[in-house]
């Protein structure tokens, strides 16, 4: 008799928990389960449309849930903007409101060859090119720029104690794309009072499920690339002194490099990344300027590819944005690569590029095309800008250089980091157009979203 009472109250026991847990669905495409209630926080695991999780002890951080899948073996932090209760719970929802989840609902140049610097604390270049054959468009070498040494990893960031790991889950690798939205005014002035709910991402024109959002500031990895052509000599003073105004607005774990170019077989890189601000405006200050024809293209080629590679940490939830400021006249004379190549690279890295055009002293007389230099030259950095969803800026006055320098240490740090799972995960090499839309404020102010043009997937 005892023991049957035991089983009686033990099922009983059984049924009440289970009639506690509270049940969620997926309603995106692909989301994940994130260490911790952030949108760059480590992904353990990735979730399917339909999946099932279980809502665990009602925890809820600043619009994100901690769950478990539905076989519990997997806890995490998910986006509730991602989930929304079973039709079951929905109803127990509505009878006790204060624990309803709020889900709106979804939106219908040569190629060159690099000597390796010996160990030296100096600030001197650490790299010297060298001319070699031109590349064959079809198949062209990639140039190494080494740094001086190996950068120290950053510290990993602990896991939130809350969240139980199975290291024998399968976990499946799918693609994340993180954009650098920038939201300007009729006026151009930037609009930073937004939250997810005002962004729609299109690829293709097919709306894309939304899998992380943050107004917070992010480190930022850039490059200074600085024209020192004899056509710059009267100007290089200035552009120093523009470069150190952009570097002093560094915060602590921003970094920096510096590269000088010339000709093809004069791109150097005088600073190697670094976060101490005194190094990089000693390359600065080293600046010089000589003969050669400018390989403008080789430069941004070479420093975009780098900027692409550099991690300071080989863990994937530290998240950096990647910029490269071009300070030049806009004239490239003899580049090794050609511009299409350029921007098929470009296309396929995630580095905004911010152009300084210092066209006023090219003659209008027209070039090797039809256009005249500095009509060109100005289409080219434009051009650049816009497909990475960067700016470019040209003077009137070279004395404007140092407000210009302001205001681009400005537009980095005023952006939005969406990232999203494309819906078409296919690698074929193809390009796929992006665009960002921004619903309508109350008082019909106009909103426009700026962001790289589009992107080519990375190969599996």
């Amino acid at each position: 008799m005892k023991f049957f009472i035991s089983i009686v109250l033990t099922l009983l026991f059984a049924v009440s928990v289970f009639a506690q847990t509270r049940r969620a669905e997926v309603i995106v495409p692909t989301t994940y389960l994130r260490k911790s209630p952030s949108s760059v926080a480590e992904k353990v695991f990735t979730l399917q449309s339909g999946a099932s999780l279980n809502l665990e002890n009602e925890q809820n951080k600043n619009g994100w849930r901690y769950v478990s899948t539905a076989d519990r073996k997997v806890k995490g932090w998910i986006n509730e903007n991602t989930i929304r209760l079973t039709e079951q719970e929905a109803q127990a929802a509505a009878q006790a409101p204060q624990t309803t989840v709020s889900t709106p609902p979804l939106p219908a140049p040569t190629p060159t060859a690099v000597a390796e610097p010996a160990a030296s604390s100096a600030p001197a270049p650490v790299v010297v090119t060298e001319r070699s054959p031109a590349p064959q468009a079809e198949n062209p070498v990639v140039a190494t720029v080494r740094p001086r040494s190996a950068p120290e990893p950053s510290p990993v960031p602990e896991a939130s104690p809350a969240v139980e790991e199975d290291k024998e889950v399968l976990r499946i690798e799918t693609e994340e794309i993180n954009l650098n939205v920038r939201v300007i005014d009729a006026n151009n002035r930037p609009i930073q009072n937004l939250n997810q709910s005002h962004f729609r991402i299109y690829e293709d024109n097919v709306l894309q499920p939304i899998t992380g959002f943050t107004i917070a500031e992010v480190p930022v990895n850039y490059a200074l690339v600085v024209d020192n052509s004899r056509s710059l000599r009267s100007q290089l003073g200035k552009v120093i002194e523009a470069g150190k105004i952009i570097v002093g607005t560094n915060r602590p774990k921003d970094e920096s490099t510096v590269v000088r170019f010339v000709s093809a077989d004069k791109i150097e890189v005088v600073q190697d990344f670094t976060s101490n601000k005194s190094s990089i405006n000693n390359a600065l200050d080293n600046l010089f300027v000589e003969g050669g024809q400018t390989a403008i293209i080789d430069a941004v080629y070479l420093t975009a590819k780098r900027l692409e590679q550099y991690e300071k940490s080989h863990n994937k939830a530290d998240i950096k944005r990647r910029a490269l400021i071009l300070i030049s006249d806009g004239e490239d004379r003899a580049s090794s690569y050609s511009e299409q190549q350029l921007f098929e690279l470009i296309r396929k890295s995630d580095v905004q590029i911010y152009a300084v055009g210092l066209i006023n002293n090219l003659s209008n007389a027209p070039g090797s095309g039809k256009e005249n230099r500095h009509e060109k030259a100005k289409a080219f950095l434009t051009r650049l800008a816009e497909e990475t969803g960067g700016k470019a800026y040209f003077l009137n006055t070279i004395d404007e250089l140092p407000q210009i320098a302001s205001d681009i240490s400005g537009e980095l740090r005023r952006q939005y980091l969406i990232s999203y799972a494309p819906t078409n995960q296919e690698r074929n090499g193809t390009f796929r157009n992006i665009k960002v839309d921004i619903a309508e404020s109350a008082n019909k102010e106009k909103r426009i979203a700026i962001t790289r043009t589009g992107r080519i997937p990375a190969p599996k």
